[in-house]
């Protein structure tokens, strides 16, 4: 049996819609449920901010992505993406690390990606995801843990686990405990990526998750 509520559950959670096929309409009921199962935050695509911003009702926060899902951007672009977010009307900006940087140990070009959408956005909650799957999968969990404090170095608020579109795979509770370990309490860690049921979710908490990124949230809270 958890011992989280649902209510604390709920106030974890960016309600995320980030499938190209999104429209509007999907939008304003991603909205509507957010209101239903009180949860934190909404996540759409860019194209989607504005829309989000201008249905929103109750004034929940607004994340949305840069980068994504590749990562493989030029970092003023991702900038600039992040940039025309803030300007749509999020607060929250979720951008995608080059992993194959990451990977070949080039963590001055993570540092100054992850530096570039700070710069772009220094009035919003920056999460960095860095496909811990991926890292765990091709460099074990050193590389993840140099790429976790590589971000703190540059500015970043959270960690995140993954954008969920990679095929290595989504959040782990390992991953989630060296990403907590890394970053020592002084950001917060975002599991994200494949949190289906609320044992799944239960068992990021435990590992030291401070928020969850789901899109089948109303089933995941269900169980709560």
């Amino acid at each position: 049996m958890s011992s989280y509520t649902r209510a604390q559950v709920a106030a974890l959670v960016d309600h995320t819609l980030l499938k190209p096929e999104a429209t509007e309409a999907d939008v304003a009921a991603l909205l509507k449920e957010a209101a239903e199962l009180d949860v934190f935050a909404v996540c759409v695509s860019p194209t989607m901010v504005a829309a989000a911003a201008a249905l929103d009702e109750t004034r929940r926060t607004i994340a949305s992505v840069v980068g994504f899902p590749s990562g493989k951007h030029v970092s003023a672009i991702k900038a600039q993406e992040a940039r025309l977010a803030v300007h749509a009307g999020a607060t929250e900006i979720d951008m995608v690390i080059d992993v194959g940087a990451a990977l070949a140990g080039a963590l001055h070009v993570v540092r100054a990606d992850v530096d570039a959408v700070r710069q772009a956005a220094p009035q919003a909650i920056l999460k960095v995801i860095v496909e811990s799957a991926a890292l765990l999968q091709c460099g074990g969990e050193p590389i993840l843990v140099d790429v976790c404090r590589t971000a703190e170095e540059a500015g970043a608020d959270f960690v995140k686990t993954s954008t969920g579109f990679h095929p290595s795979g989504g959040a782990s509770v390992r991953a989630v405990e060296v990403m907590a370990g890394a970053v020592g309490g002084r950001l917060g860690v975002k599991a994200s990526g494949g949190i289906r049921s609320a044992a799944d979710a239960a068992a990021m908490l435990d590992a030291g998750a401070t928020r969850l990124g789901l899109s089948g949230t109303r089933a995941v809270l269900d169980g709560f």
